[in-house]
């Protein structure tokens, strides 16, 4: 689909505008004369148990994760979701295979990555220790790859033909082939908790938030050994700048945001953002950050040159996770006030 109608589409999307400063306003179902004004209009029930979201620009998709249940509850509802970005329902939803046909137990999903080279959606299957990939084409599963031990996020590096995985129990972060599914690198660096990973495709470096040590890892191509970098205390989630030469970390610790130089190796700026920061996402038009609080339920945009907080918007409770795709933030929470006890996806304008 091409950038023109994609654009088209979004004018009558469901909106949330921060340009305007609007606080969410529940409205239930916008009819078209309203969704064609642009009035903002609160969030849409989703499913219970969602987890992460990622847009496939290639399908004009919104990927996400859903799991029911904390440890030591087994879990025996999972779902991969094809959700439609405009309407904010769901097109498709895809069950994970059985693992145990004693308790009922699945391949439950958590994270979410999308790879639109090779048509694909990845998923890192956190209490079965290993990664899956399914068919954006039919959301046929199409592997299981293992030993990949409480495997938390995962990210696609379409011009390398590979995708990273963070291996938070291991301290590893581990890269299989895109196309052939085959493990070919593994990173492992003692003591780290790799939790939140993204990497820079202009260079193939891979940077990773290291939960344990209030660090990045980066691991460089044409470093001989990882690097490990200053960040904020307790960071769960990693984003880049559009130059790949600033780093933003979710600090769930310290309840920031912490801006670091890659070049210098060093923390420049951390911004507070409110309690339990747990994702971060660029907005690479403005070049804001973006930030879920979970305690605190907002979404904060920061200035990150300026080291401040342009603006907070409440969310429903419990924001997990935000995604920034076609000037747009998706954000997913864990509030359960969907009208059948679904969490919810609120979808932000973040331009006019």
């Amino acid at each position: 689909m091409s950038s023109t109608i994609r654009r088209a589409r979004r004018t009558t999307a469901i909106t949330v505008s921060l340009a305007a400063g609007g606080a969410l306003v529940s409205a239930g179902t916008a009819d078209a004369d309203t969704a064609r004004t642009g009035s903002p209009t609160e969030t849409a029930p989703v499913r219970q148990g969602l987890y992460q979201s990622a847009y496939s620009e290639r399908n004009d998709a919104l990927w996400m994760t859903s799991s029911v249940g904390m440890p030591p509850a087994t879990v025996t509802d999972s779902r991969l979701l094809r959700v439609d970005p405009d309407t904010l329902k769901v097109e498709k939803a895809y069950t994970p295979p059985v693992t145990d046909a004693a308790t009922g137990a699945v391949e439950s999903v958590y994270g979410v990555a999308v790879d639109d080279e090779h048509n694909t959606v990845w998923t890192t299957n956190t209490r079965d220790n290993s990664v899956a990939v399914y068919s954006q084409r039919t959301g046929k599963r199409l592997a299981t790859l293992p030993n990949v031990n409480h495997a938390r996020e995962i990210v696609v590096d379409e011009r390398r033909d590979t995708v990273w995985a963070s291996s938070f129990a291991d301290g590893a972060l581990v890269a299989f082939d895109s196309g052939t599914f085959k493990e070919k690198k593994r990173v492992t660096v003692p003591g780290t908790g790799p939790t939140g990973i993204t990497v820079n495709e202009r260079t193939g470096s891979v940077y990773a938030a290291d939960y344990h040590g209030a660090r990045i890892i980066e691991v460089s191509r044409r470093a001989e050994s990882p690097r490990l970098i200053p960040a904020g205390k307790g960071p769960l989630s990693i984003a880049l700048s559009k130059n790949g030469r600033t780093a933003y970390t979710a600090d769930q610790t310290s309840g920031t945001v912490t801006v670091v130089d890659l070049r210098k190796g060093e923390v420049v700026k951390s911004v507070a953002t409110g309690g339990g920061t747990k994702s971060v996402a660029v907005d690479h038009r403005s070049g804001h950050v973006l930030a879920v609080n979970r305690t605190t339920a907002t979404v904060t945009v920061v200035d990150p040159h300026k080291g401040e907080v342009v603006k907070s918007v409440a969310t429903g409770v419990n924001p997990n996770h935000v995604h920034v795709a076609e000037g747009h933030a998706y954000v997913v929470d864990k509030s359960g006030s969907g009208p059948a006890g679904e969490d919810l996806l609120t979808r932000v304008r973040l331009h006019r």
